[in-house]
């Protein structure tokens, strides 16, 4: 064994022991713990085999790989000291101390992901075999007919829910939609008003050809079921373009049919359903487009980005926000790209501003944007913190702070919003301002308030370990109005079969990933790290509306852990991964 050979098998036991407290601190184990050996073995096995694998890959040892793996790696990292670490200290009262436990804790987490990412860089970086594996030796596109069977497949899988929870799932948010669309109440675009239009369309067409308030819901839903199942179905087309397997092909289908809160939201009815088929749309097109700028690419890709601005309010932020980066993108087929995105545009502000004004459609409250904020500055009061006479007469100018300890919740805003709304949200209206230099001075005053209370109401977007439910909403809310859970199908064994199935995400490791929204969220940041690791930066630009969507969310969620929320990004997680892969040189470019 030679002197080179000596320094990297200390480098690979000292990552190990760091690597094994981390994740001793992680498991909530004890030193003494038998498995703490175990993991410190494995660790040391597994660098010592990334360690002779990067030596031949080299590819994905290269400076852009190493910085790469090293910024994922500090966020990852981060995603769990930033909610973890008081739990790895809470034994310990001597500052020195619990300074340096987190600190070997950080460097195990670290060292843990860096190679972790560096070892799947020497796999997708190797261009050759996983050409092999995605399109085989003939590199010849699947039959298309394939593409039509899983689109049944998707609709086959999803029908019991639907004969089961006939005539959809209608939380408290889709019976006020309904109200609207029968003209109980005006129009209001704090739940989407084109969303809205869509469903009063499916519901009178029904309605018109049944005479049945359940079977014209029900229309609406099993026409949600297609569109999801067609955003499904134009991926697996996409990815048609790039020769990928038929047996491929069949297993994404799969992560559709058989992954249940696909099945459950399917018949659900929320904006939130069409709006992560919409992205998928979207981004589809995207990874066309980069290829072939053709009529039917475009109109799809205006077509998407309509909805993509009018089924979600973020929707509309997120696509302004990706603008500037698609003209620069697609600025070589700016005769017709540069169009396209002026008349989602147009459109989009024409339908927001002109036509719902005519219509007299409502738009949200103020308060309903300002989740965080209104969470950061109840912290402070909360907590207690000295407040100038001016900054608190500001505070009780527009609300009631007799009880807010009682009424604060961490990590769900509605509390704190309907206490502004309660006291006088038309003076915060009228001084925005005002307000604006309050929220700066109280944040420059207590940051670390201001941080826990924006960790505590967003970790369940980014955080990979947190639990929360998932698709567990179930027949109609209550109403009067003549809807009511009418199930075609029933019995215990459905009952409990579909009870199982939806908890089986929180009982099977590795199957658990794909119901972690932060895991996820990890896997978004992969493929754009593999992007540049693979030289392929243009592959950004099928990313960019997933991302932008998901900083919307970030700034003004309500709730901390709302599945469906990010909901858009989950449904296209197996396209971040696909695009991840694929060469874009392999682009057939025709239909």
């Amino acid at each position: 064994m030679n002197t080179k050979d000596i320094k990297l098998m200390i480098l690979n036991l000292a990552e190990s022991f760091f690597t094994s407290w981390a994740l001793m601190k992680a498991g909530n184990m004890e030193p003494g713990n038998l498995l703490t050996g175990v993991i410190f073995l494995l660790a040391y096995f597994l660098y010592r085999h990334i360690s002779l694998r990067l030596s031949v890959k080299t590819f994905a040892y290269t400076r852009t790989a190493r910085a790469a793996a090293m910024l994922l790696s500090a966020v990852y990292t981060m995603f769990y000291m930033l909610v973890d670490y008081r739990r790895y200290v809470e034994t310990l009262t001597n500052g020195l101390y619990r300074g340096i436990v987190l600190a070997a804790v950080f460097i195990g987490f670290f060292v843990c992901f860096y190679k972790l990412l560096l070892f799947l860089f020497s796999y997708s970086g190797d261009r050759e075999t996983l050409r092999r594996l995605l399109c085989g030796e003939a590199g010849q596109p699947a039959d298309r007919k394939i593409c039509l069977w899983c689109f049944a497949g998707c609709l086959l899988c999803w029908l019991p829910y639907y004969l089961y929870q006939y005539p959809g799932v209608m939380t408290p948010d889709s019976i006020n939609q309904l109200e609207q669309v029968i003209g109980v109440i005006g129009y209001s675009n704090h739940h989407p008003f084109v969303h809205t239009m869509l469903f009063s369309l499916f519901y009178h067409i029904g309605y018109f050809l049944t005479g049945d308030m359940v079977s014209a819901v029900a229309l609406y839903t099993f026409f949600q079921m297609c569109f999801l199942a067609f955003g499904v179905y134009y991926f697996l087309r996409t990815l048609e373009w790039y020769h990928v397997r038929p047996a491929l092909l069949i297993l994404i289908t799969l992560f559709y049919g058989l992954v249940p809160y696909h099945a459950v939201f399917s018949v659900t009815i929320w904006k939130d359903i069409p709006f992560a088929a919409a992205v998928m749309l979207f981004s589809c097109s995207l990874l066309r487009l980069m290829k072939k700028c053709g009529t039917a690419e475009l109109v799809m890709f205006v077509c998407a980005g309509l909805m993509i601005c009018l089924f979600r309010s973020n929707g509309w932020y997120g696509f302004l926000f990706s603008v500037p980066f698609f003209l620069f993108a697609f600025r070589r087929q700016a005769k017709k790209m540069f169009p396209a995105i002026a008349a989602i545009l147009l459109t989009a502000v024409i339908v927001k501003y002109p036509v719902m004004n005519a219509l007299h459609v409502t738009q949200p409250d103020l308060i309903e944007s300002l989740s965080i904020p209104t969470q950061q500055i109840a912290a402070v009061l909360c907590h207690d913190r000295p407040l100038s006479a001016e900054q608190r007469a500001a505070v009780e100018r527009v609300i009631d702070t007799t009880y807010i300890k009682e009424l604060y919740n961490p990590g769900f805003a509605d509390n704190m919003k309907e206490l502004v709304r309660a006291g006088d949200q038309e003076y915060l209206a009228q001084h925005k301002w005002e307000y604006f230099r309050l929220w700066v001075q109280l944040g420059l005053a207590y940051p670390g308030d201001y941080l826990q209370a924006y960790i505590d109401q967003t970790y369940g977007y980014w955080y990979p370990d947190s639990f929360y439910p998932v698709a567990d909403a179930e027949g109609v809310s209550a109403t009067k109005y003549g809807v009511s859970h009418t199930p075609l199908i029933g019995g215990p064994i459905v009952v409990k079969g579909k009870e199982i199935a939806l908890k089986m995400g929180s009982m099977l490791p590795m199957y658990g990933l794909l119901w972690s929204m932060g895991g996820i969220f990890c896997l978004l940041l992969f493929c754009i790290g593999n992007a540049f690791v693979r030289q392929e930066k243009a592959k950004l630009i099928c990313y960019l509306p997933s991302f932008a969507l998901y900083l919307t969310v970030m700034i003004a969620t309500p709730v901390a852990t709302d599945f469906r929320y990010v909901y858009f990004m989950v449904f296209s997680a197996p396209f971040y991964l696909m695009t991840a892969f694929v060469e874009i040189s392999e682009c057939r470019g025709t239909e």
